[in-house]
């Protein structure tokens, strides 16, 4: 169990790497934190900062997680060598999952990070593609139906849950726990969401690009 605890920390530690701070450093100590919602998320650093901004963040959050979940399991030297008693499947998915942690509560950073949603849905692309790019259809068309980007979050991962509960258990058991902590912390970072749509107060983020309900 070794193993899994410390490649578990390691890829917790990658995922702390923020895109919207990276990017934010190169563009001369920019700090989306500070402005919009506070969110160090590809969503707020559209709002702030522009398409070129944003897409850059959404390429580093996406591509640590993958990159997380490619290369830590494999990693079979002392303290990290692969131990034969462990399942892989535990290992690939508490790696996954870790990456998503350290998005939302990074240690370089305060432990104020994003809200994970990049970084999940690359996660399950990677996981289980055909899964994945049905939850990313779901995602956008309920941005395009409603605007609200947290509520289509929300029922992206929900969806993704319920899915691998009535489709993959109990063969893809692991999967399914990864899935179920991604909609439960998907809940927990997007609470704020919740509260304001329910108050009428969420601003709708399709007025970004003209498309759907205003």
């Amino acid at each position: 169990m070794i193993e899994l605890g410390l490649k578990f920390t390691l890829a917790y530690l990658v995922g702390g790497v923020m895109g919207a701070l990276v990017i934010g450093q190169l563009r001369g100590g920019i700090d989306i934190r500070t402005m919009g919602s506070g969110n160090a998320g590809g969503t707020n650093a559209l709002r702030t900062q522009g398409k070129a901004f944003a897409a850059g963040v959404m390429l580093v959050d996406i591509g640590k997680g993958i990159l997380a979940a490619w290369l830590i399991p494999r990693l079979d030297f002392p303290p990290l060598a692969i131990d034969a008693g462990v399942d892989r499947e535990l290992v690939l998915h508490a790696v996954a999952f870790g990456a998503i942690l350290g998005h939302v509560f990074p240690i370089w950073f305060g432990f104020l990070g994003g809200k994970g949603g990049a970084t999940a849905a690359g996660l399950v692309v990677y996981l289980a593609p055909g899964l994945g790019l049905a939850v990313i259809g779901l995602w956008l068309a309920i941005v395009f139906l409603t605007g609200f980007v947290g509520l289509a979050t929300i029922s992206a991962t929900l969806a993704a849950a319920v899915w691998l509960g009535v489709f993959a258990l109990p063969e893809r058991a692991t999967l399914f726990g990864f899935a179920c902590l991604v909609a439960a912390l998907t809940l927990y970072t997007h609470r704020g969401n919740i509260a304001r749509m329910a108050q009428g107060k969420e601003s709708r983020f399709s007025r970004f690009f003209g498309l759907g309900p205003r």
